[in-house]
């Protein structure tokens, strides 16, 4: 599997330099995502800029990374330019779960949006007791 990471202090970007995502590359990107996440990456932004086909294991290790980002920070996937892609994630409705943002420029600051908004709730006094 061919691909990239870049770290930064708030994020990682992932970025998968792959035509395809499918059953051979699933498993070993499954294996990075659970590697990234107990390195403690906070948010991760998986960057599909050169993939232009994705089958069931593909959209399979995706959800991965989606389940283990829910409670830990965003997990973001970005860089969807071929038209296959798009279709099969409508399709299948993960549109609707994941959290998909056009550019690699807008998901670094989506992240940073959604950092700062974790510390002012992290801030505020619970006040339901």
């Amino acid at each position: 599997m061919k691909y990239s990471i870049d770290k930064q202090e708030k994020y990682a970007v992932l970025t998968l330099e792959e035509d395809s995502l499918n059953s051979i590359i699933a498993p070993e990107l499954k294996s990075e995502f659970v590697f990234l996440y107990n390195e403690g990456v906070r948010n991760l932004i998986l960057n599909l800029g050169d993939v232009k086909f994705v089958d069931s294991s593909g959209l399979s290790s995706i959800l991965v990374a989606d389940r283990l980002w829910k409670n830990l920070g965003s997990f973001v996937l970005t860089g969807i330019q071929h038209e296959a892609v798009q279709k099969l994630i409508q399709i299948s409705r993960l549109d609707s779960v994941l959290t998909i943002i056009p550019t690699l420029e807008e998901s670094i600051d989506y992240v940073f949006m959604e950092e700062i908004e974790r510390e002012l709730n992290a801030d505020v006094p619970d006040e339901t007791n």
